[in-house]
């Protein structure tokens, strides 16, 4: 099977960013619809954001899919189907709930596990062809590039939808969801066409076990299962500030809603500029992927201290270099994150990569979903037992830093397989490490 090249690589960043326009959709403009325009409780919104995190523990059983199957495409395809009718299915959920909100509500939870699964089938079985199909030197670079087109196509959508939604009516935000959705569903067709080549058989031995057996094969692979434990860690710290920064920035410092957004952007613009590094490091050689997720977890803790130490010291000025520092320590270990999921998806039983890659994308997403009501969470709980905001924040904050380091300690256990290898390959491993 030939490895792709960047045109390769670019076309499945294309389809990766058709994924995340649609997602970007149900979690962003139909959440600000409910709280603003329906008057709904906030909690209805993030109830339903979480249940589609909740329900991709299901990756493993699709990588699974995969697995057997010996293809990926039409795994991609199922997904990116089910996915544009369960975006277009919240949309029209939410309209719904201005005249009928019970059955707008129903429908809008079979959307969300629509997305949820839809995701789960896609965004999995992408991983693992980007995985299969890219040499060891280019992964961190694609890793890179596949996930700048993902944030691309979340601000495109962004822009637009937001153009073409005013003045908001309920029959307009159903038309521009179906655009979003059938516009992504086509474009992911097309940059798919041919791309995965010809059919690659599993071994036998692969394709007679169970989902079951196979899910106990890849943990009780001592790699895989510390891996698994360090991205579920690192996630789950990594998104417990994501609801509370801006409003840490209000109280701690009476900062305006336009203030704390605009801190919100020096955040992201951090991570992009944590991902590029992470890249060019890996083009050049400079550093493991290990070393990196490793490091870029303790630079996240220090960043976090130092943010709650803004609190404690009423030192407003020194917040946005240590978001921005956040930023791009979060983008760092992320990318190598990625990058060593690429590396370690074909190491340990054969033709697991499916349920290897599937394990990591499911502790991820139940990490993001349990993160952000955990962090918002316990603010309130620790604002009730201390009586401050500025303290309770700056408590999270260092929850979140030890996370951190756990996360650091776990990237550094992480190791290959124990298992015979030629020198040569041993000698090329170690290169791409």
């Amino acid at each position: 099977m030939n490895a792709l090249g960047w045109w390769g690589i670019a076309r499945l960043g294309l389809v990766q960013a058709c994924l995340g326009s649609v997602v970007v959709l149900t979690t962003s403009t139909l959440n600000r619809v409910m709280v603003i325009e329906l008057a709904l409780p906030a909690l209805l919104p993030g109830l339903l954001v979480a249940l589609h995190y909740l329900v991709q523990w299901v990756r493993p059983r699709m990588g699974f899919g995969g697995d057997v199957g010996g293809r990926r495409t039409p795994w991609i395809v199922g997904g990116m189907a089910v996915l544009a009718l369960g975006g277009f299915g919240a949309a029209a959920a939410t309209a719904w709930m201005a005249t009928a909100p019970d059955a707008g509500l129903a429908l809008a939870v079979l959307s969300f596990v629509a997305i949820g699964l839809g995701v789960s089938a896609a965004g999995t079985s992408l991983l693992v062809l980007l995985a299969k199909r890219v040499d060891a030197p280019r992964r961190a670079p694609a890793a890179t590039l596949v996930w700048l087109m993902m944030i691309f196509g979340f601000a495109l959508t962004a822009t637009l939808v937001g153009r073409f939604l005013d003045p908001y009516t309920p029959e307009r935000l159903m038309t521009v969801s179906a655009t979003v959705s059938v516009l992504a569903f086509a474009i992911a067709m097309l940059a798919l066409r041919g791309l995965e080549g010809a059919h690659v058989a599993a071994p036998e031995t692969a394709r007679r076990a169970s989902f079951r057996v196979a899910l106990a094969e890849v943990w009780a692979d001592p790699p895989a299962r510390r891996f698994t434990i360090f991205v579920f860690v690192s996630m789950l710290a990594f998104s417990a500030q994501d609801l509370i920064l801006e409003p840490f920035a209000g109280a701690a410092f009476g900062w305006t809603p336009g203030q704390t957004t605009a801190l919100a952007g020096m955040q992201h613009g951090g991570v992009l500029l944590g991902m590029l590094l992470v890249a060019a490091a890996g083009r050049l050689g400079w550093g493991s992927l290990r070393a990196w997720c490793a490091g870029g977890c303790v630079v996240s803790a220090i960043a976090l201290l130092a943010i709650a130490a803004t609190g404690w010291l009423q030192a407003p000025e020194a917040l946005r270099p240590a978001v921005m520092l956040l930023g791009a320590a979060n983008g760092a270990f992320s990318i190598a994150a990625i990058g060593s999921m690429m590396r370690m998806a074909g190491e340990g039983p054969a033709a697991r990569e499916g349920v290897r890659m599937g394990l990591w994308g499911a502790a991820q997403a139940l990490a993001f979903g349990l993160g952000g009501l955990i962090g918002a969470a316990g603010s309130d709980a620790t604002r009730a037992l201390l009586g401050s905001a500025v303290p309770a924040y700056g408590a999270v904050f260092t929850a979140e830093a030890v996370l951190f380091i756990v996360a650091a300690l776990l990237a550094l256990g992480v190791s290959l397989p124990a298992r015979q290898v030629s020198p040569a390959a041993a000698g090329l491993r170690r290169s791409t490490t």
